[in-house]
């Protein structure tokens, strides 16, 4: 019998495996078992070296769904998300994502179809790890500021808190549009188009200033 599984990654304090299992199942997703790694770094550890992570490549069998939030909770490594999401293909594992509703099946056998297919895997691991590498130049930015730096410019103090940027950028990632963000979150429609066209620079700006 075929089951789903949610594999949940919680590596901050702004992210609980409860949220991630309430945003599956408000998708429509009916879960069968969840996975989680808790405290574990997508970017320094792979997947097959988590606690749990591992526990997927016993666990998930032919038929079996493999849901995630995004693709950044398998890895935000470029190769590690790529390897492991065709690592499940090949086994016959369809994987499912809660943001965008992306699925990578890889039982089909049209060329084109395992072209775009792969093209999209590549790019969503490309952006994992974009997003990653934007997050440690903020965090090295916010340190360097907590101690001092004279060379440090923070520049003006944004106009909007941790909780709110993180939410922006999870309702931008479900394709919500800035009026709808803007009712959710009281912030300005300027405030999340700026968010939206810069995420580094806007996570940076939060660094910089201890938010």
């Amino acid at each position: 019998m075929t089951k789903t599984v949610l594999y949940a990654r919680v590596s901050t304090a702004d992210q609980t495996l409860d949220h991630q299992r309430d945003q599956a199942e408000a998708a429509g997703f009916k879960i069968d078992k969840v996975v989680a790694d808790d405290g574990v770094s997508g970017v320094s550890t792979r997947l097959a070296d988590r606690p749990q992570g591992k526990r997927l490549y016993d666990l998930l069998a032919p038929g079996d769904t493999l849901v995630v939030r995004w693709v950044d909770r398998l890895g935000r490594d470029y190769r590690d998300v790529s390897d492991s999401i065709r690592h499940f293909m090949r086994d016959g594992v369809v994987i499912k994502t809660v943001i965008n509703g992306m699925t990578f099946d890889g039982s089909t056998t049209d060329p084109i179809q395992q072209a775009v297919r792969d093209a999209l895997i590549a790019f969503m691991a490309a952006t994992a790890e974009a997003q990653a590498m934007a997050t440690k130049e903020a965090q090295r930015a916010g340190i360097a500021a907590a101690k001092g730096d004279p060379r440090t410019y923070r520049g003006r103090k944004p106009s909007y808190t941790r909780a709110q940027f993180n939410k922006v950028v999870t309702m931008l990632n479900a394709g919500e549009g800035a009026s709808v963000i803007s009712a959710e979150t009281g912030l300005t429609r300027q405030s999340i188009l700026r968010i939206r066209t810069d995420r580094a620079g806007s996570e940076k700006a939060l660094a910089l200033w201890g938010l």
